[in-house]
């Protein structure tokens, strides 16, 4: 068996700038997942979201460990592999004289990078044949940005997020196969659409379409969204 881990990671930001979070899982070197954390940003791009997943991936390796890492996001792996040795070579200026976005971390990561033997592998996301560490990292970062509350599996969450699939259902379960017909507080099925409350935030529903920040929305399955879409079926990529 190879020494090589796998792991994705991955940003979200309900709105650009919004409420944002960052992501990881780390796999062993056959692709199963084996420890995850996200955290939240407050208010950030999803440039900057993509970024810090990667940085603070890199941070939970060691040095001198060979990784691969998975990443849905083409602006961020072509900023560290890509761009960023004439960055430097024009004094962190950009190919029309602009001073380079997110200075800081991408100057983190290359030190990060220059520790670590890393490989990336671009993966599509929000698909049903897409790549499934990518699918946990972009779930738990939305949770994180939804929620703005640090997880993982170092806090106790064992269980990995659980990308939501055709039909709805909670991210994470982990209360055995019974818990989705527990009450919630509201008298709906846990899983379920509870009572409409008003959003904080903007937001996607599941159905695809965006709320805004005041908009009457519920807990639909793992995701928030119009009250109406409580029982259909997502038809598009979700958020």
């Amino acid at each position: 068996m190879s020494d090589r881990i796998i792991a994705a990671c991955d940003g979200a930001a309900k709105g650009n700038p919004g409420p944002a979070a960052w992501a990881w899982v780390i796999a062993d070197g056959e692709g199963r997942p084996e420890r995850w954390e996200a955290g939240p940003l407050g208010r950030a791009t999803n440039n900057v979201g993509e970024l810090t997943a990667l940085q603070r991936l890199l941070e939970a390796v060691a040095p001198g460990t060979s990784v691969e890492v998975r990443m849905d996001s083409q602006y961020a792996m072509k900023a560290v592999t890509q761009w960023l040795p004439g960055w430097k070579r024009n004094g962190w200026k950009t190919a029309s004289g602009q001073p380079v976005a997110n200075r800081q971390l991408v100057e983190r990561i290359d030190l990060l990078l220059s520790e670590r033997d890393v490989t990336f592998q671009y993966v599509p996301a929000h698909r049903e044949d897409g790549d499934h560490l990518n699918a946990i990292a972009d779930q738990a970062a939305s949770d994180a940005a939804l929620t703005q509350q640090a997880a993982g599996t170092a806090l106790g969450d064992e269980e990995m997020p659980r990308p939501a699939p055709a039909r709805s259902t909670p991210s994470r379960q982990k209360a055995g196969a019974g818990a989705t017909r527990r009450k919630t507080s509201e008298g709906a099925p846990a899983g379920g659409a509870a009572r409409p409350i008003k959003a904080k935030f903007p937001g996607t529903c599941p159905c695809g379409k965006t709320y805004a920040a005041g908009d009457l929305i519920t807990k639909n399955g793992t995701r928030w969204g119009h009250p109406e879409c409580g029982t259909a079926v997502p038809v598009g990529p979700t958020a």
